[in-house]
């Protein structure tokens, strides 16, 4: 037999843990399931220094501990498990556990996030957070006044690289073709900054160091030449993969995979069903903006549930 709950949250993270709190607060009796990654990016994050209210910084690790703490002080419901199946036909939605136990939900906020693509190189999990970074305005400020690194070749890598330049005294890009997918105005901003070198038809063989990182090992794929560049920090930017793909054919998309929602709110095009956090937000990507989102779609939801006189 299904079990019943007004408020379904689907995904950990700062977005699923703010949501679950102003849902406990407001009466709603939450159930959360955590996903595959409880705590979501944060977890493979070590110093958060950008978040309000840690005036010393803070490990992300620790950081969600504080948000799942106070969650559950509020009696939110938290599952360690993973929905793997979801049915958004009629007013009462329903979803599956990788366990096949069915949940009836009158609302569910969706924070499943996204996943940072990597390069998949051995040396580059080695030294993740010991100078490897997916994020350039999470970890720049560390290597201010050091010569860095990015791979990438898109927007998030101008973006990136331009943001780092200000901070370091040598940027280094690394881009694996002999142009670059960015938009033109990213792309000229780039060529225009001084010191920014752009290293073209290049691809990261190797990120040197055994602590931290020392330098990148890298290859020209025209000459096969390879060179080793000196750097303290590695930032990939390839993109991020929104975790959505269980909301195919049923929540509107654009063509990444990031959720849609009505522009001001975290309405998605169905009716009860709210989106928060990175699985929604290809632009700010950040721990404080995620919690935002997922203070809205609580609000949201408790809106919808009292309009419909569920709550």
């Amino acid at each position: 037999m299904a079990e019943h709950v007004n408020c379904l949250i689907i995904g950990s993270g700062p977005a699923g843990y703010t949501a679950a709190i102003y849902a406990a607060r407001a009466n709603m009796k939450p159930l959360l399931f955590t996903g595959m990654e409880p705590g979501g990016q944060l977890m493979i994050t070590t110093d958060v220094e950008n978040y309000p209210g840690y005036p010393e910084g803070i490990m992300g690790p620790k950081m969600m501990d504080d948000f799942r703490a106070q969650a559950e002080r509020f009696n939110t419901d938290i599952r360690y498990e993973l929905i793997t199946k979801v049915d958004f036909t009629g007013p009462v939605h329903k979803v599956w556990t990788e366990k096949g136990q069915e949940i009836t939900a009158d609302s569910i906020i969706i924070s499943t996030g996204a996943s940072a693509k990597w390069l998949g190189l051995p040396s580059e999990q080695k030294l993740m957070n010991k100078g490897v970074s997916a994020c350039a305005v999470c970890d720049g400020f560390f290597y201010k006044g050091l010569e860095v690194a990015v791979v990438g070749g898109g927007d998030t890598a101008a973006e990136e690289a331009s943001y780092l330049a200000k901070l370091c005294p040598k940027v280094h890009l690394i881009v694996r073709r002999d142009e670059m997918r960015a938009s033109k105005i990213m792309q000229d901003r780039v060529k225009k900054t001084e010191n920014i070198e752009i290293h073209w038809n290049t691809e990261t063989v190797e990120i040197l160091g055994e602590e931290e990182v020392v330098g990148v090992k890298v290859i020209n794929n025209k000459t096969q030449e390879t060179s080793e560049i000196p750097v303290k920090g590695f930032f990939v930017a390839i993109g991020h993969k929104p975790n959505t793909d269980i909301f195919n054919t049923w929540l509107d998309m654009d063509q990444t995979g990031y959720l849609k929602v009505v522009p001001g709110t975290s309405h998605t095009n169905i009716e009860g069903v709210f989106a928060s956090g990175d699985a929604a937000d290809k632009v700010y990507r950040q721990a404080v903006t995620a919690a935002g989102t997922g203070c809205m779609a609580a609000l949201d939801a408790e809106r919808y549930l009292t309009e419909k006189e569920i709550i």
